[in-house]
């Protein structure tokens, strides 16, 4: 398997990376100039590559947080990036460094490691369900990434929820929305024991559960596997997403169906590197 090099930008540092399969060779980061031009981004990635080892890299392969045409490789609109609004990043690259890029979101590439190198291997249909700060997914349909027409497909935690939408309530976000705390103290106090912030677990997982039925009415997924900070601590309240999904209509569609906590460390570059495989 050749080496690639891994791109994952985003809204608050750029990484890089040469990839080979599973394997991250060599990386190097730096905090991105989000208020910067298009040209001083490119510069600072440009830096990350070419302070690497790419004498024999075979691709780029970028993740962006944000909409993207993944057919042209242009990204448009990056909120947290706001010079970026329209950049033809696979003809800019593909120019500078005369190998193949492609481009996709961030979510999207997350979905793409667990595809190929984590647990969406065996599956044909599956959803790769980032929760972590935001909430936002990949989805495979019979082993084919279903980006939608803008790559929008699989923004969960864009959808209406009771007064607000899913990510207000389904991710990290949940505990400083509701409690003022952060997921980060919530999971401390709860493994100390303290009552009350295993009641904010409970009903955090009673959250997700909500969205995970939303996901399985859209997509009837053989799996879900979770990732993001919040999504490897599915153990802690695993069971009250079961128990909301106790009154799930289709009751053959969860027979065989399992929700997985995510093991890909660093699943924004593997993925990048990854869609050398995903569209060869």
């Amino acid at each position: 398997m050749g080496k690639i090099v891994g791109i994952d930008l985003g809204g608050t540092n750029v990484r890089a990376a040469v990839v080979q399969g599973p394997e991250i060779l060599d990386i190097n980061s730096t905090r991105v100039k989000s208020k910067g031009s298009v040209e001083d981004v490119l510069g600072q990635i440009y830096g990350l590559i070419e302070s690497l080892d790419t004498s024999d890299i075979e691709g780029i392969g970028m993740g962006v947080p944000g909409p993207v045409d993944d057919e042209k490789g242009i990204v448009y609109e990056l909120f947290n990036i706001p010079a970026w609004k329209k950049v033809l990043v696979k003809d800019i690259f593909e120019q500078r460094y005369k190998v193949p890029v492609w481009v996709q979101n961030d979510a999207n590439c997350y979905a793409v490691a667990e595809k190929f190198h984590g647990k969406g291997v065996k599956y044909s249909n599956f959803i790769g369900l980032i929760v972590g700060t935001g909430m936002a997914g990949g989805v495979f349909i019979k082993d084919k990434l279903y980006t939608g027409v803008n790559s929008g497909a699989g923004e969960f935690g864009m959808m209406k929820y009771l007064d607000k939408y899913y990510e207000y309530y389904s991710c990290g976000q949940f505990f400083s929305n509701v409690y003022g705390i952060s997921g980060k103290e919530a999971f401390d106090l709860a493994n100390q024991g303290d009552l009350k912030a295993l009641e904010m677990w409970k009903e955090f997982g009673q959250h997700l559960g909500n969205a995970i039925e939303s996901i399985l009415y859209a997509y009837d997924p053989e799996t879900i596997v979770l990732g993001g900070s919040v999504g490897k601590v599915l153990y802690m309240y695993e069971k009250y997403i079961w128990e909301v999904l106790e009154n799930f209509v289709f009751k053959n569609s969860l027979k065989n169906f399992t929700i997985q906590a995510s093991e890909i460390e660093d699943p924004g570059i593997i993925g990048a590197a990854a869609l050398h495989q995903l569209y060869n």
